[in-house]
């Protein structure tokens, strides 16, 4: 049985049309003022804008659920999966309407997807041939706010599509492929109060937005005064205001033109005198006893600014995602904000991606299957997948680890590193390389200690990743008992690791189920981790409390052997390679502190 999932969209159908006539009206009027806010308030079309690109580098895919609620993909030949590839046109087409849908749902609540038959003489415009790949689609996809959908008293609802009105009649609520009606599906996120009307994190922070517009303009006051003058410098010296040129000397200037005149200046000409020097006006003597600045600022002048700060934290606090996506990652180091950025995604995107695809499962996938004869079109659902989303921020430090691990190619080490195959050494470059290498190796090496073959007997490798081979010295014996036990514990670190790696950002939500298929103490060769994380993941806590027995056992220093057990297994994991137990006891005789080395 498929899972219900409570509803957040309708299909303009008669059904709808008639249920709306017969109940009560959903509180609309909020959304004009959030739109308002979207339009006027960087950080609300910020946070949309933020949302709708998140929403677009999603890929969308058939599938239905199993057992341990994991969707798995529908076959590449199944009806389903053909329906959801021709979605808004294609790949482009389908991120194009995610993308879309992140400032509907974030600053209203609710938007709308107009689907409208294409006629097959009908010519796509350069950005529909864009937004569906060059391919032909028997349908165009719109994404449109509540602004531009309107019902009509006759039953029908009419929508402006690229600036012309169409109206949709109210349909069957049975789908009909070959109709050539258009189809108006309302998405929205249902209030908590009442289903039936929309909620948005703008809706409950309109009135801080208000308060926002008007410490904004307070702030902008408080500007322009700042270059409207700088006060009046009182001058005790007879009574006489300053004249005009070509007014009599003995002439007096009213006070207030005066202002006016400097005020009109200093906002003209922000760089000319009359906005940093104060007027002067000359009173009697006994009026002041000296010479006096007097300004006009306000106490308020400061508290306006830390005002508007506190209000746009608090408004960032209310958009379910992290406040510092909004404010800012200043204070935050890079593995930070990757950590950020995946909360954000896990709180913000997905739930809004849940909501758009439960929409084109239940009002297009569903429909579209049961119109078509499909017996099992309930199981069926459109899901998405976040997996590129959420690339590590080390990615490229990684490829260089894997290929010096000898683990991926020349060729990927250079995609994952920004470069192409244009900047890839010549053989006559790679040939040079390698010949000055082997003239620095000789340089480096005493004389007297070259063997042969003029190669060292001891070749030192001075990289931190873990190499194909570990060579073993040829010290004490190693008591097989001691590597036994060594092998066990590092597998069961790693499987203990792959445990928890399997519910850590690395492994996302819907790559739980092939992650399942994976063997646990290998799951770091597929998910990578950067060192750093691991102790955030706390992968390996607590895995080395059998290690002091162990090393009382065999005679060894307990500490160093958990030091060694720990630094190889981290260094396994960062590499993204798998524990062979030949590597063992080349692990324990590099921890001189063993006594095991020669």
């Amino acid at each position: 049985m498929p899972r219900e999932v409570s509803a957040a969209a309708a299909r303009y159908s008669v059904k709808t049309s008639s249920a709306n006539s017969r109940r009560r009206k959903p509180d609309e009027k909020w959304q004009a003022g959030a739109w308002e806010a979207f339009r006027d308030t960087p950080e609300v079309r910020f946070a949309g804008e933020w949302v709708g690109n998140a929403m677009s580098g999603a890929t969308l895919y058939a599938g239905r659920r199993t057992d341990d609620d994991t969707v798995e993909r529908a076959p590449d030949e199944h009806l389903a999966t053909q329906i959801v590839r021709e979605i808004a046109g294609g790949t482009d087409g389908q991120s194009n309407l995610l993308g879309d849908f992140g400032p509907q749902l974030v600053t209203a609540g609710e938007g709308w997807i107009v689907i409208r038959p294409r006629d097959e003489d009908d010519d796509l415009s350069e950005d529909e041939d864009d937004a569906t790949d060059g391919e032909n689609t028997s349908y165009s996809w719109h994404v449109l706010s509540t602004l531009e959908v309107r019902e009509e008293q006759g039953g029908s609802l009419v929508a402006e599509v690229d600036g012309e009105e169409l109206e949709i009649p109210a349909l069957d609520e049975a789908m009909d492929p070959d109709s050539t009606d258009p189809i108006a599906i309302r998405v929205w996120k249902p209030a908590p109060w009442r289903h039936i009307e929309a909620d948005s994190p703008v809706r409950a922070s309109l009135q801080l937005l208000e308060q926002l517009q008007l410490l904004n303009a307070a702030i902008s006051a408080i500007a322009r005064s700042r270059i409207t003058g700088r006060g009046v410098l009182l001058v005790p010296k007879g009574t006489r205001f300053p004249t005009q040129p070509g007014q009599a000397g003995d002439a007096e200037d009213d006070l207030i033109q005066i202002f006016l005149e400097v005020a009109a200046t200093a906002i003209r000409e922000p760089d000319s005198a009359a906005a940093t020097v104060p007027i002067i006006l000359e009173v009697p003597a006994e009026s002041i006893s000296d010479i006096r600045w007097q300004t006009f600022e306000s106490t308020f002048d400061e508290l306006a600014i830390q005002l508007r700060d506190e209000t746009i934290r608090r408004f960032a606090n209310g958009l379910e995602v992290p406040a510092e996506i909004l404010l800012g990652l200043g204070d935050v180091n890079h593995w930070g904000a990757w950590a950020l950025t995946a909360e954000a995604i896990r709180l913000g995107v997905e739930p809004r991606l849940r909501i758009v695809c439960h929409a084109l499962t239940t009002q297009w996938l569903r429909p579209m299957l049961r119109a078509q004869g499909v017996d099992d079109a309930n199981e069926w659902i459109v899901w998405f997948d976040t997996s590129k989303l959420r690339v590590q921020a080390n990615r490229a430090q990684t490829a260089l680890e894997a290929f010096q691990a000898g683990l991926i190619s020349a060729e990927a080490a250079r995609r994952e590193t920004g470069f192409d195959e244009a900047d890839a050494p010549t053989p006559q470059e790679e040939q040079a390389r390698r010949k000055q290498a082997a003239d620095d190796d000789a340089q480096d090496t005493p004389p007297g200690e070259e063997n042969e073959d003029n190669v060292s007997d001891l070749p030192v490798d001075e990289t931190t990743s873990i190499p194909d081979t570990l060579p073993a010295s040829s010290g004490p014996r190693i008591p097989d008992g001691l590597l036994a036990a060594a092998d066990a514990l590092i597998w069961a670190a790693l499987v203990t690791a792959g445990e928890r790696l399997r519910n850590k950002p690395p492994c996302p939500r819907s790559e739980r189920g092939r992650a399942r298929e994976i063997k646990a103490g290998e799951l770091h060769t597929v998910y990578p981790v950067d060192p750093d994380m691991i102790d955030v993941y706390h992968l390996l806590d607590g895995v080395w409390v059998r290690v002091p027995e162990v090393a009382e056992r065999y005679g060894v220093d307990g500490p160093c052997l958990v030091l060694a057990l720990d630094d190889y297994t981290r260094a396994l994991i960062a590499a993204r390679k798998s524990h062979q137990y030949d590597e063992t006891e080349a692990v324990l005789r590099f921890s001189k502190c063993l006594g095991l080395a020669a």
